[in-house]
């Protein structure tokens, strides 16, 4: 999808200057169609902006599952088998990053708007482009049939491995590596019905899981869903009384749980009652204990991460060539590699490629040190945020967790009331 739109002006300039006629001859009005694939991306941001406001509207105004159910077998068959899963925000992050630290890298209008789209709608909404509109997320949630529920502790520590994900890819993409995304994308293959075996099967096992767990690639791997999850985070802003902005019922939680335990991702928080003045203190100590060790985290994570710059900036090319080469004059018996054969071939230059490896090496330096202090400064925050009680008299809706699926509408006793009336 990297270079998949242009400048429509480009289309609308003569290339070559018209004869002057001196017979009163009139040139014709000439109008420019778009290119074949512009139009595809225009309809893309289209029904994309179409389809999410459809999820708002089903979710806020009507609260119902059916509509939102509807967006995910449209989501599937368009975005992903009609346009092979390539329509993607998730892998729209490494075009972004790139972008940002390279000047002469040209980010198309097209894919910065499927980035960014989803990301203010979650900033006002919630989690929209997940429910259904997204084609990951749509298949997993049209094969879920049954909920197994993994506890807190596992759900938290695996909830993890997208802030991982997302700092590896964003070190990848900014040192011009490679798009891990692109080449991890599990659904792709399936989308393309054909692809790498391995990532076809890793897949498949996925929706397998799908069946029994909710949305296992959207909760535990998908770097996309943790950046999404800290701007719906935001949400509860827009809403009433400092109270989450979507609500399950508006006729008034009863404490049924029926939504807690409908819930695929364990988005739903139960009530809880106020501590005691004891356990408050306890709370506060524990607050500031894990105040001071978020910075510590933070730091330790960029130095583990940091440290090992070098071996991480093997997965670019120049680096790997080099390092080959290396292995080649240590000892000339061994076979020699196809790059190496290449570059020999090509007449290359061992200066100026070691040039080139230091500058990767030294972005590696930075950028890895980054990457670890995202993934130590997470870690500490989610500690810190687990040390947080907060009193609730009813079921809410975590913002960060939820992928508005919708099931929570159906089991709500009050909604159903409704419905009969």
């Amino acid at each position: 999808m990297l270079g998949l739109t242009g400048s429509l002006s480009a289309f609308a300039e003569a290339r070559f200057p018209k004869p002057d006629f001196t017979s009163g001859y009139e040139y014709p009005d000439i109008f420019h169609g778009l290119p074949y694939e512009q139009f595809w991306n225009v309809l893309d941001i289209v029904l994309l902006v179409g389809m999410m406001s459809l999820v708002v509207w089903a979710a806020y105004r009507k609260r119902s599952r059916s509509i939102i159910l509807s967006m995910s077998v449209v989501s599937v068959l368009y975005f992903g088998f009609f346009r092979s899963g390539c329509v993607c925000s998730v892998g729209s992050i490494q075009n972004v990053v790139t972008a940002a630290v390279d000047s002469s890298y040209h980010l198309p209008l097209y894919v910065l708007l499927i980035f960014l789209l989803p990301i203010i709608f979650a900033m006002l909404f919630g989690r929209v482009f997940c429910s259904g509109v997204c084609p990951l997320g749509a298949l997993q949630e049209l094969v879920n049939v049954r909920n197994f529920r993994l506890s807190r502790a596992v759900s938290a520590t695996l909830s993890m491995i997208p802030w991982v994900y997302l700092a590896f890819t964003i070190l990848y993409a900014a040192t011009r590596s490679q798009f891990l995304i692109c080449r991890f994308d599990p659904f792709v293959g399936i989308f393309r019905l054909g692809g790498d075996v391995g990532m076809i099967v890793f897949g498949v096992a996925l929706l397998v899981m799908s069946v029994f767990i909710g949305r296992p690639f959207c909760q535990f791997l998908c770097p996309y869903g943790a950046v999404l999850s800290v701007f719906s985070s935001l949400s509860w802003r827009f809403g009433k009384k400092s109270k989450p902005q979507l609500e399950i019922t508006d006729k008034g939680c009863i404490n049924c749980a029926l939504c807690g335990m409908s819930c695929p991702v364990d988005a739903i928080q139960a009530p809880q009652n106020s501590k005691t003045s004891e356990e408050r203190r306890k709370g506060v100590k524990r607050i500031i204990l894990m105040a001071v060790l978020l910075p510590l985290l933070t730091l330790g994570g960029a130095m583990l991460v940091g440290q090992n710059s070098d071996a991480l900036s093997l997965a670019h090319k120049d680096v790997y060539l080099y390092e080959l080469l290396l292995q080649q004059q240590a000892n000339p018996d061994m076979e020699e590699p196809l790059e190496v054969e290449t570059f020999n071939a090509m007449g290359g230059n061992m200066d100026e490629l070691k040039a080139k490896v230091d500058d990767v090496k030294s972005d590696y330096s930075f950028y890895a040190y980054l990457a670890g202090g995202l993934i130590g400064f997470v870690i500490g925050f989610k500690l810190l945020k687990l040390s947080l009680k907060r009193g609730r008299k009813t079921y809410e809706i975590d913002s960060a967790r939820c992928t508005m699926c919708g099931k929570c509408f159906n089991y709500c006793p009050q909604n159903l009331k409704n419905k009969i009336k």
